[in-house]
C-alpha cells in the first residue's frame, strides 16, 4: 500500500489509452449460480469462447477463477484453444464484470513501472449484493503481480470512465453524480480524485445513457476516445425511440468539447434496433467494444446495423483485425466485451 499523500500524479503514473500496448488482458470467469445469466447460462459460453480465442491471438489472457472446479468449467468451455496463452489465477468474484470490478492500471517511465488503482466498488449502487468479492479483486491482483496499490476512497467502476491517454477522460454525470455512488463528493471533489489518481487535467462530462443500462450510463455504452482527440458515439436515428433524445444530446455536448483549443473528432456510430427479452429492454451498443493489440472485438446483434459497425471500425483501426462476435445471449447479462474485458498495459 502506498503512503495516502502520495497520489498516482504526484508519483509520475498516469492511465493509459486502451488502444496503449497491453500485456495482458484480464477475465473473470462467469460462475453458474451467479446472477449475470439467469437461465441462460449455457447459452453465453460460445460468446464467451469466442472472445478468448479472438484475444489470445493478440496477447495473454489472465482469467480469475473461484477454485479448482470453477477453472475446471472454463477449461472445458476452451478446450481446443491454445492454452499456453491462457492462465488462470485463485481469486474469487462475483460476477464476470472485470471491467467494473478490476484493477486500473497505471503506468509509468521510473520502477515500479506498473500500479495499481483499487476503487471502493457497491455494485452499480447496491443493486446486486453480494459483491465482497469483486470489490477485493484489484488488490488481489495488485498481490499476484507484486505491485503498488493506491486507494482513492471513492466508488469507481472502470466503464464508466473512459481515457485517452493524454490527460483526458470522458465520463457521465448520470454515474459518476449519482448518490448511489458517492453521495458525500461533489461535482469538483470527483474530478479531483480523477485528478489524482488518474493523472488527467481534463474531464468531459456527458449526461445520460441509453436505456435498459443498469449503471446508471456508463460512458463505454456511449462514447469512447479511439484516438487522442478523436471519440466515436452512437447516435439513435428512430426519433420515436427513447434513446434518440439523450444520445442527440451527449453528440451536442460533445460538438462543444474541446480539447488544446481544437473541436474534438467526432465519428458517429448507429444503435442496433431495440431488443427487449423478458419484458426488459437490453442495453444493446456498438460501443462496448474492445481494443486490443491486434484486434479490435465489437458486439454484433444480428441487426442490420451490424455491418456498419464493423465497416465503421474497420476505419478507424486499419492496423488491427476487426472481429465481431454475435452477442446476443451476452447482452442479456446486460454487458458485452468491453464490460467483460480489463487490460493490463505493457511496460519497457
Amino acid at each position: 500500500m502506498v503512503p495516502p499523500t502520495q497520489t498516482p500524479a504526484s508519483l509520475g503514473y498516469r492511465m493509459p489509452a486502451e488502444w496503449e500496448p497491453h500485456a495482458a488482458t484480464w477475465l473473470s470467469w462467469p460462475r453458474r449460480e451467479g446472477i449475470s445469466f439467469p437461465d441462460s447460462f449455457d447459452r453465453v459460453l460460445p460468446a464467451l469462447r469466442a472472445m478468448v480465442n479472438a484475444l489470445i491471438e493478440s496477447e495473454p489472457v489472465c482469467i480469475n477463477v473461484c477454485n479448482g472446479a470453477h477453472e475446471a468449467e472454463a477449461r472445458a468451455v476452451l478446450d481446443g484453444l491454445p492454452i499456453e496463452r491462457i492462465s488462470f489465477h485463485r481469486i474469487p468474484t462475483n460476477e464476470p464484470w472485470c471491467r467494473d470490478h478490476g484493477p486500473i492500471f497505471l503506468t509509468r517511465d521510473l520502477d515500479p513501472k506498473l500500479a495499481v488503482v483499487d476503487w471502493d466498488y457497491n455494485a452499480w449502487g447496491n443493486k446486486y449484493p453480494p459483491f465482497d468479492l469483486d470489490e477485493v479483486v484489484p488488490t488481489r491482483v495488485a498481490k499476484f503481480l507484486d505491485l503498488p496499490v493506491f486507494y482513492p476512497r471513492m466508488i469507481l467502476e472502470g466503464g464508466s470512465i473512459d481515457p485517452n491517454g493524454a490527460g483526458v477522460l470522458l465520463t457521465t454525470e448520470s454515474c459518476l453524480l449519482n448518490p448511489n455512488r458517492n453521495p458525500q463528493l461533489s461535482r469538483g471533489e470527483i474530478e479531483q480524485r480523477l485528478r489524482n489518481y488518474l493523472s488527467v487535467r481534463e474531464v468531459f462530462w456527458l449526461g445520460n445513457g441509453i436505456a435498459g443500462d443498469d449503471t446508471d450510463g456508463h460512458i463505454d455504452d456511449l462514447a469512447r476516445f479511439v484516438s487522442e482527440r478523436t471519440v466515436v458515439t452512437i447516435v439513435e436515428e428512430n426519433r420515436d425511440d427513447e434513446n434518440y433524445k439523450p444520445l442527440r444530446q451527449n453528440l451536442a455536448r460533445l460538438r462543444e468539447m474541446k480539447l488544446d483549443d481544437r473541436e474534438l473528432d467526432i465519428v458517429t456510430l448507429p444503435m442496433p434496433k431495440k431488443i427487449v427479452r423478458e419484458g426488459l429492454r437490453l442495453p444493446a451498443s456498438y460501443a462496448n467494444f474492445y481494443i486490443a493489440n491486434n484486434c479490435v472485438l465489437v458486439p454484433m446483434f444480428a441487426d442490420s446495423n451490424d455491418q456498419t459497425a464493423l465497416s465503421i471500425f474497420g476505419e478507424l483501426f486499419p492496423e488491427r483485425r476487426v472481429i465481431g462476435i454475435d452477442c446476443r445471449e451476452l447482452i442479456w447479462g446486460l454487458g458485452t466485451f468491453h464490460c467483460l474485458t480489463q487490460q493490463q498495459p505493457a511496460v519497457k
